[in-house]
């Protein structure tokens, strides 16, 4: 067997689970109205995929066959059960029964979201059981966005999926009035899945490249379909501004800290649009988290551009969002505004207010106690111990190699 058509079946493979795996299962379980069945019918295709691919070539059109495997999957599972067979063959030529009360999700992982926000569902795993089931997240890196070990995330997932086989919940979409209660977990969702492409940005790390479009794309879709909610315009912002800045965080190769990019490399139009969905978010007078997050991001981008003196509007934004979401990233941020503001004592005291159990493993703590104890330079040791502590928890190389530079610069 000739050695690259195997590495093309394999990497065929692994790209359509990357790219078509969440568009596809949004499609099976709306179509068979069984989320439990279709999952495990499209991983038995993608086994399939990679039994028969590497080594009888890559089909012309991948993820038909993916979708042709799974339905023939799930037939078969039908005829098993006899009780079912006349239902599931009524919905393979019904297709979806839409309603006038239905609303029309142009995306259909935006829809399979927000099937998963059910409330039937315990409400801690409907955040988490989006990202793995629409974006194909493994339980290790969900359970990276939530601050749990990955055994609780997956215990959580588990037993969230154990419930929806038990009480047959079907893939039932929403009502245009139940949509509204299920909008936070889907922002949650599509917030997190920016954040894991952003955390990949630079590496190999190929499940996380393209999340950050992704997430953006399914963000302006939640935009068109709800015009009028000002948190999902809020979110599209925060990201916008974070997008408009990705060419200049990273300069080949090297990881550059927002106070030391280059705006000529900024995305000046993203730049706009996102400050365009800001002004409509707040017009509509329902302050939330993800419109001050998004404030922040923009109270930041006037400073460097215009070289204004930002630093105390942002200590504001700041401490409305720590006292709206009361985060460990969000207390750390606000910290590191407070130092700015009152001096890097004033910092560390807000630092040294956090449990030890919640920050031991957090990074950016460790990093910004790093900074704020230079600043002071009193203490010598624990400034080095700060440094080593941040850099042995950072995954990102070349943040790493940034951290290790500050340190040896420090301590050369």
């Amino acid at each position: 067997m000739d050695g690259s058509v195997q590495e093309r079946g394999r990497r065929a493979a692994e790209n359509a689970a990357r790219t078509s795996y969440g568009r596809l299962l949004a499609y099976l379980a709306r179509a068979w109205r069984d989320l439990a069945a279709a999952e495990d019918a499209l991983a038995d295709a993608f086994a399939r995929a990679l039994d028969i691919w590497p080594t009888q070539g890559v089909p012309a059109n991948p993820d038909a066959w993916l979708m042709v495997a799974a339905q023939n999957r799930l037939r078969d599972g039908a005829r098993v059960l006899k009780t079912r067979e006349q239902t599931i063959s009524n919905l393979l030529v019904m297709a979806p029964t839409e309603t006038g009360e239905m609303p029309v999700i142009a995306d259909k992982r935006l829809e399979l979201m927000f099937v998963c926000g059910h409330p039937a569902i315990d409400a801690a795993a409907r955040t988490p059981l989006m990202l793995q089931i629409v974006l194909g997240l493994t339980a290790e890196r969900i359970a990276s966005s939530f601050l749990v070990s990955p055994d609780a995330m997956g215990r959580r997932l588990s037993r969230a999926k154990a419930r929806i086989k038990d009480t047959g919940i079907a893939y039932e979409v929403p009502a245009e009035d139940e949509l509204g209660e299920r909008m936070g977990n889907v922002l949650e969702a599509i917030y997190a899945a920016y954040g894991q492409g952003w955390d990949s940005t630079g590496s190999d790390d190929q499940l996380g490249k393209g999340l950050t479009e992704e997430a953006i794309w399914l963000a302006r879709v939640l935009v068109e379909l709800r015009p009028q909610d000002a948190e999902a315009l809020g979110l599209l912002a925060l990201m916008l501004f974070c997008e408009s800045r990705s060419a200049a965080r990273r300069v080949e190769g090297r990881y550059v800290p927002l106070a030391e990019q280059d705006t000529a490399l900024w995305n000046l139009p993203m730049v706009g649009e996102a400050e365009e969905k800001l002004r409509t978010a707040g017009g509509l007078k329902q302050p939330g988290r993800f419109q001050l997050e998004a404030a922040i991001q923009s109270v930041l981008v006037q400073s460097r551009v215009t070289g204004a003196d930002m630093r105390l509007p942002a200590w504001a934004l700041h401490r409305l969002l720590a006292q709206k979401a009361p985060t460990i990233g969000n207390l750390v941020g606000l910290a590191a505004a407070t130092a700015e503001v009152h001096g890097a004592e004033m910092g560390l005291q807000e630092l040294a207010q956090m449990p030890e159990a919640v920050t031991g493993d957090y990074q950016p703590f460790w990093a910004l106690k790093a900074q704020l104890l230079q600043r002071l330079g009193t203490d010598r040791q624990a400034i080095v111990a700060a440094f080593q502590r941040a850099i042995g928890l950072t995954e990102d190389d070349a943040v790493r190699a940034y951290l290790l530079g500050k340190l040896t610069q420090y301590a050369g």
